[in-house]
């Protein structure tokens, strides 16, 4: 990865955006897409669009959700405490004793998660997960009146994780689900535009509320109206341990392996043959699994959008998913991208997908 393309993805993953609150990482995304796109539009919902090829055909719209879980400001006691509520899916284990940022009307604002020391629990208390209805958290305000001057009810927080380089091509941080989703269409579309060989009209699309039910996916396809959409999204990698149990459901996926192409009921037969096609000529690396259900992504609302379209889904894979350290390998983000480049080049008015 180019360090330019590392530089976006850092800023990308540091920007407080929780499905609901994307508008910061979305801007970036925007900011980004106008150094090459042809078009670059935001819409009501809060979805990002850039359009390269304009004029061509098929519309093919490249979908990568922007929005990452998180919390919103619930309550404020009289002793300045703050109470949340998540937004997406927690694992309480992960949330207790983390520092957060809560993104407040003057900036940022720091806190960490509070409970009740170990010490003080009732013995049958220690054994069991604490809810996050009963966690809180402490920016050392003084009462109520001094938390206001810095937050309010429903300002949007986030574990304070940033991008952090590991061994070889890994990295960690929050929100690589999906901000690597949303990077990779994104750097997909940047190649295409400039590919002599693009035929079609392509809309790359940063989407919003993946977290919260696929919600930006929906309103933005329906705008568009493509017939052809391909989603990037994380995948569960199963090469660590306690996963022995979850390869026979959700496939041998490894970190480092390459490009993540699903097959299924949720995507078109003739997609996947073509980014399997592509893959293997390009000697591109990959990794095939299958989903007997339609998908929780992006990939799932686009196809069932209006008459249909003819859907693929592309995953990056990535450890510890939903987590404030989230791990993905760089090289299979590359890949992801250049996959998608040189397979909708492919695509022409004449590409046929229908069954």
């Amino acid at each position: 990865m180019k360090k330019s393309s590392y530089t976006f993805l850092e800023q990308l993953i540091a920007r407080i955006s929780p499905s609901g609150y994307e508008e910061d990482a979305a801007r970036l995304w925007r900011e980004e897409a106008a150094t090459f796109a042809a078009e670059v539009r935001s819409d009501t919902h809060g979805n990002s669009v850039a359009v390269v090829g304009p004029g061509g055909a098929p519309r093919v719209m490249l979908s990568g959700h922007i929005d990452e879980i998180g919390f919103l400001v619930s309550h404020i006691d009289e002793k300045g405490f703050l109470w949340v509520a998540p937004i997406g899916g927690w694992d309480p284990q992960i949330v207790q004793g983390q520092r957060v940022q809560i993104r407040g009307r003057k900036g940022i604002v720091r806190g960490v998660i509070g409970k009740c020391p170990v010490h003080l629990l009732k013995e049958d208390a220690r054994n069991k997960v604490v809810k996050i209805d009963d966690m809180w958290v402490d920016i050392g305000a003084r009462d109520r009146k001094d938390a206001e001057k810095a937050v309010s009810v429903g300002d949007p927080m986030v574990l304070a994780h940033a991008l952090e380089p590991m061994r070889g091509s890994v990295v960690a941080g929050r929100g690589l689900d999906d901000r690597a989703g949303a990077w990779v269409v994104l750097e997909a579309a940047r190649q295409l535009a400039a590919s002599t060989a693009l035929r079609a009209e392509v809309h790359t699309v940063a989407t919003v509320q993946e977290e919260l039910g696929l919600r930006g996916a929906r309103t933005s396809a329906f705008g568009i109206d493509p017939q052809v959409g391909i989603a990037v999204d994380v995948t569960f990698a199963t090469d660590h341990p306690s996963m022995g149990h979850a390869v026979r459901r959700e496939g041998e996926v490894k970190l480092g392996a390459g490009a993540v192409i699903t097959r299924g009921p949720n995507i078109n037969p003739k997609l996947f043959e073509l980014l399997v096609d592509t893959a293997r000529r390009e000697k591109i690396p990959h990794q095939v699994i299958a989903s007997a259900r339609p998908t929780g992504t992006d990939a799932n609302a686009m196809q069932i959008n209006r008459a249909g379209v003819a859907t693929g889904l592309l995953s990056i894979p990535l450890r510890y998913m939903h987590s404030a350290c989230e791990l993905v390998n760089l090289k299979d983000m590359d890949a992801c991208a250049r996959l998608i480049a040189r397979a909708v080049a492919r695509i022409t008015p004449e590409t046929v997908f229908l069954a």
